[in-house]
């Protein structure tokens, strides 16, 4: 009797080796998914439904935005370039949902080298140690740059960053690493939502809040976030911008 083990174990022996399953390479010029610079706790998920109409509201406003404003936007960036030397679009490292970064777009109203001088300014007006890194009466501000502060115009080139699903029209105020890397532990939800464009902390005070207030609000929204929220929000902002209250 043949052993049926046996002639199984020649078979395989004498049958072609399988192809092996090769990865994908990536797509060329695909960017790799940047690492979160904070690690985030899960909160509760949004309610599917309302969280694709909120991206699908937000992307729209975005491209009829920039679509509509393309002109005035023109007409900023060259008053930029001709009031003071320097790009007209500033570009920043920010930290956006699920603590991962991305890159914000604004008008500059700043001088070119406001950067190098941050940390010294800080530590003049005792804010070196706090998350949310603003300083009265900044001297780094151009002419231009207060009025362009004063109504939120140099926020407007983040309808961009909405755009492209890094940001949403309401949210918490988007913050650089360096910023966040002072958290304390229950400052981290915040970034279970994208940052947006305007939030509470516009409506209730804008540059105006401490950082503790600023951060209670952003909790806030976090823990009650909904579209009827998101419509107050949006209302309010318009007012609040017109009448220039509380701007840096």
């Amino acid at each position: 009797m043949v052993d049926v083990l046996s002639l199984a174990r020649v078979a395989d022996s004498a049958a072609p080796p399988r192809p092996r399953r090769l990865r994908r390479p990536p797509s060329p010029g695909a960017e790799p998914t940047p690492a979160p610079v904070i690690a985030v706790p899960i909160g509760e998920p949004e309610p599917a439904a309302q969280s694709r109409l909120k991206m699908c509201f937000d992307r729209t406003c975005a491209a009829l935005g920039l679509l509509f404003l393309l002109p005035f936007l023109v007409v900023v960036a060259v008053a930029i370039r001709v009031q003071s030397n320097g790009p007209a679009i500033y570009r920043q490292q920010r930290v956006g949902l699920g603590g991962r970064p991305f890159t914000i777009w604004k008008f500059r109203t700043m001088n070119v080298d406001a950067d190098t001088h941050l940390h010294g300014l800080l530590r003049h007006h005792g804010r070196a140690g706090t998350p949310l890194f603003k300083v009265p009466h900044d001297p780094r501000i151009t002419a231009l740059g207060q009025s362009l502060r004063r109504y939120s115009i140099d926020e407007l080139p983040q309808l961009v960053n909405v755009l492209r699903g890094e940001m949403s029209l309401i949210g918490p105020r988007p913050q650089r690493p360096d910023e966040v890397a002072l958290y304390r532990p229950e400052h981290a939800p915040r970034l279970q939502v994208r940052p947006g464009l305007t939030g509470l902390w516009q409506v209730r005070g804008r540059s105006e809040l401490a950082w503790e207030d600023a951060v209670q609000l952003d909790l806030e929204y976090v823990q009650q976030w909904s579209l009827r929220l998101d419509a107050h929000i949006l209302a309010r902002t318009a007012r609040v911008v017109l009448h220039a209250h509380g701007a840096v």
